[in-house]
């Protein structure tokens, strides 16, 4: 503010004119109605009764200027345990939860920007996008721990230099290389075990 304007301003007040701000609000927290936020009923009549995709919550109701950074922002505390969005339009977009429990949580939670209601109680536009692209609305998951060591393997062979890992370190990443193998290999074989009734 210079000088300038701050005299204008404090000449607008002392007349009695209020000076119209330059830039409007996008939104108005302090006349925003919590009543429609605070409704506690919604809670009890939440239904998740599609088991296939009772992960799946509808988020509408947002700004069209949101992005996907956006949605990511508000929904930050699911996403080491695995969140996704898939867009449906301007202001309709499906929330992909690690599991149904990580869903309900999230539809309990209340933000002004946005609301949340499950794929059940969702339009028939959006069951219909749901139920049409299924075998992509798989649960997230959380991202595999990773290893550099095949990547470093490739540049070095590639630009024919000498690694400088030691021995100890080297080690360090086979031995976690082959604990990821054992595990994966294991949650196939619990996997193959529970079909089959073992």
């Amino acid at each position: 503010l210079s000088i300038k304007e701050a005299k204008s301003a404090s000449l607008a007040l002392k007349e009695g004119k209020k000076k119209e701000s330059i830039q409007e609000p996008r939104f108005d927290y302090y006349n925003m109605d919590r009543a429609s936020y605070d409704d506690d009923d919604d809670d009890d009549d939440i239904d998740l009764t599609e088991d296939e995709l009772s992960h799946i919550v509808e988020i509408y109701d947002f700004p069209t200027e949101f992005k996907t950074e956006d949605l990511l922002k508000l929904f930050q505390c699911y996403q080491k345990r695995g969140f996704d969005i898939k867009w449906i339009d301007d202001t309709h977009a499906l929330g992909l939860f690690s599991s149904p429990i990580a869903a309900r949580e999230a539809l309990r939670s209340k933000n002004p920007l946005m609301k949340l209601r499950p794929l059940s109680k969702s339009s028939s536009a959006t069951k219909a996008k749901a139920r049409s692209c299924s075998d992509y609305l798989l649960p997230a998951k959380e991202r595999p721990q990773t290893s550099a060591a095949l990547a470093r393997k490739l540049v070095i062979g590639a630009l024919g230099v000498k690694s400088n890992l030691t021995k100890e370190q080297r080690e360090a990443e086979r031995k976690k290389l082959q604990e990821a193998r054992e595990q994966k290999r294991l949650a196939a074989k619990q996997r193959e075990d529970a079909w089959e009734g073992k």
